[in-house]
């Protein structure tokens, strides 16, 4: 026993040492070795140089990074369409040559070049400082990709939960009950207690389970790539450090019965790659989410881990294409024959994600996944001193914050009603719209001495206690108290 033990020790550690070099050689692969501990500021990607007026695609991999960053700065959904020049003009036939060789047909496509888009937005968050994550998380959301909520670490083993990385996006949604006043929220969406609803695999699959999650979010009018599958340019790449990454999204309903496929909101994640390998990820899923569906496409050959681990999930929803008798309810199985297509399937699984929405008691935000997240060893970005530093300064900032409007007119006079008013004055001067019978250059003048006088009332003012001890007590390198206080005002 002791021998087989220790001889599963040095397989294990033979694993993450594989792992470690996967992970270095693929950031030296695309460059970004110089940013691996040093990380990649927002200053360096916002910079004007030679490459971003460059609009030529990219040659090599040490491109890519670059051109994926500056397509999606400029929000372009077209941003994981990445691969190199040399590679999608090589083919496998010699189009010069006459001769016909069976052989050379079937032979696979020369992929050295490529990479798998997960790969690359993997890569770019280890290599980056939280601004960028903020800027990453944000730019993906608004091309309505979905963005990482536990983002694996070759290096340590282990997964990160992104709250910091997903703080700056807000999101607006009509639910059912303000259909009728017309109504909606907006708010931070790490603040927003929904529903999550999570999809993973055990063991292979022939089912792209992306493929199925996009067809399942989009509407018959539209279809969207929310998640990187199989059948898009590069998903069909062996990922290298993606595997057990696991995105987020969000379905958020606009009121309209035509066109929402579900009526309230809800967060999706999918996990990438097999669970039996990333027992941690799913673990943190089962207790985060109101749902977990389980693609199988052989159950006969995983029956011992799930009877080991089937114990440790809220509610598990089997989804396979061929079922064995196992101790669940017709309710917890879903099933995809070869007669059944796509488009039947994924009804099926909308009714069956629609029950789990209407009826969940489970809740969560992401700000209170961190707690569970800490209880199974998870780190979370925020942990970080820079951040937590920040936020408590940001907290003695706010802490005297009761009305905000109120707030608001007193410590920031300057941009109240005298604001309106020179805002109001400034428009006129250009467009005259009041002038009426009275001679335009008199008119023109008494403008002029209006706003004259707005401004004098503007230098009247003094600095509020606010601006006065923010400028005393903070430096401008306190970045992080900027972000947080937004969210509070």
């Amino acid at each position: 026993h002791e021998g087989a033990s220790c001889g599963a020790v040095v397989r294990g550690k033979a694993k993450d040492l594989d792992m470690v070099v996967m992970s270095l050689t693929l950031v030296l692969d695309l460059g970004l070795d110089q940013f691996y501990w040093e990380k990649l500021s927002l200053s360096k990607i916002l910079e004007i140089n030679e490459k971003t007026n460059n609009d030529e695609p990219p040659k090599c991999k040490s491109d890519l990074p670059w051109y994926f960053l500056k397509k999606l700065m400029m929000v372009n959904v077209t941003v994981r369409e990445i691969k190199c020049t040399s590679t999608s003009e090589s083919n496998c036939d010699d189009s010069s040559s006459d001769d016909f060789d069976l052989d050379d047909l079937l032979a696979c496509p020369n992929k050295d070049d490529s990479i798998n888009p997960l790969d690359l937005i993997t890569a770019l968050f280890l290599c980056s400082d939280g601004f960028v994550h903020q800027e990453l998380a944000l730019k993906m959301s608004m091309c309505q990709f979905s963005v990482p909520l536990l983002l694996p670490n070759c290096d340590t083993q282990q997964c990160t939960l992104m709250l910091w990385a997903m703080r700056d996006i807000v999101k607006k949604y009509r639910p059912s009950n303000l259909s009728e006043s017309k109504g909606f929220i907006e708010e931070r969406i790490v603040l927003s207690e929904l529903p999550m609803i999570s999809f993973v695999r055990l063991g292979e699959c022939s089912l792209s389970k992306s493929e199925i999650l996009n067809k399942l979010l989009s509407n018959s009018e539209q279809y969207h790539d929310t998640f990187v599958h199989h059948n898009m340019e590069c998903g069909d790449i062996q990922r290298r450090i993606s595997n057990g990454l696991t995105e987020m999204t969000w379905y958020l309903p606009c009121g309209n019965k035509n066109m929402d496929i579900f009526s309230e909101p809800v967060a999706i994640a999918n996990l990438r790659g097999d669970i039996a390998s990333f027992e941690t990820q799913f673990f943190f899923l089962c207790q985060t989410s109101a749902a977990v569906f389980v693609f199988i496409d052989q159950l006969d050959s995983e029956s011992s881990w799930w009877e080991t681990n089937r114990t440790k999930t809220s509610e598990l929803i089997l989804l396979k294409k061929m079922a064995t008798s196992l101790a669940l309810t017709k309710n917890n199985i879903l099933i995809k024959t070869k007669q059944t297509n796509d488009a039947d399937f994924v009804k099926l699984l909308r009714k069956r994600v629609s029950d789990v929405i209407n009826n969940s008691q489970l809740k969560m935000s992401i700000e209170q996944m961190a707690d569970v997240a800490h209880e199974l060893g998870i780190p979370v970005d925020e942990d970080s001193p820079e951040c937590q530093n920040g936020k408590t300064k940001a907290d003695q900032i706010t802490a005297e914050i009761k009305d905000t409007f109120q707030f608001k007119e007193n410590q920031f006079p300057l941009q109240g009603q005298i604001w309106k008013e020179l805002t109001f004055l400034e428009k006129e001067e250009c467009r005259l719209q009041k002038v009426g019978s009275e001679n335009i250059e008199i008119y023109k003048s008494n403008l002029k001495k209006k706003r004259e006088e707005q401004r004098k009332k503007q230098n009247s003012y003094a600095m509020s206690n606010v601006m006065t001890g923010g400028k005393h007590k903070y430096s401008l390198h306190d970045s992080f108290i900027l972000i947080l206080i937004s969210g509070s005002i």
